[in-house]
């Protein structure tokens, strides 16, 4: 998957540009790996968003570093080196509050038994109005690539309070079998 599939897949899940919530300008791409999916993250927020692009291992920061200060970016992106997933980690990223997060094929790499704590954790630094955007596979059985699988309907289960519905804003075959879904559910909505 490429930068342009990936914005394809998640595009649905962003306020509309020029609406009310056209403002919403600081997010974060947890799990960031190599940045296909901050690269596109970056182009659909436009200039003058933030986009902190966290990831735990060195060789993905120096790629999102590249990125960063390649032309490609529309939004500034700011690398960090961390653990999301990791009480301590979360909390030493020190992001700031937040307008949307994405969790592009990283949730996955969560133990099945801590999920719903490190969504909870996530959903308490967004905005009162704030997006929650995961990325997953449907239809995968665990694996050495994709550990603890989130299908639809566990995310659904998985979901703290505070959020609203969750609404799938993307699907599309995967490369390694099964489907990729996108799903977005926003902070304070009913």
């Amino acid at each position: 998957m490429n930068a342009n599939d990936a914005a394809a897949l998640i595009a649905g899940a962003l306020p509309p540009s020029g609406g009310p919530r056209a403002a919403t300008r600081v997010w974060a791409d947890l799990g960031a790996g190599a940045g296909t999916f901050t690269e596109a993250l970056a182009g659909l927020l436009g200039p003058g968003a933030q986009l902190y692009a966290v990831d735990r291992e060195g060789r993905a920061i120096a790629a999102l570093e590249r990125l960063a200060a390649s032309a490609r970016s529309a939004a500034t992106i700011i690398p960090r080196l961390g653990d999301f997933a990791e009480r301590d980690g979360w909390q030493g990223l020190d992001l700031p509050p937040l307008d949307g997060v994405l969790l592009a094929n990283a949730l996955h790499f969560v133990s099945a038994a801590d999920q719903a704590a490190v969504l909870a954790r996530i959903v308490a630094r967004l905005t009162s109005d704030g997006r929650l955007v995961v990325v997953e596979y449907e239809g995968r059985k665990p694996g050495p690539w994709v550990p603890a699988p989130v299908s639809l309907a566990r995310l659904r289960a998985l979901l703290p309070a505070g959020v609203g519905a969750l609404r799938q804003v993307g699907r599309r075959p995967s490369a390694y079998g099964g489907m990729i879904y996108a799903a977005v559910a926003e902070r304070g909505a009913t």
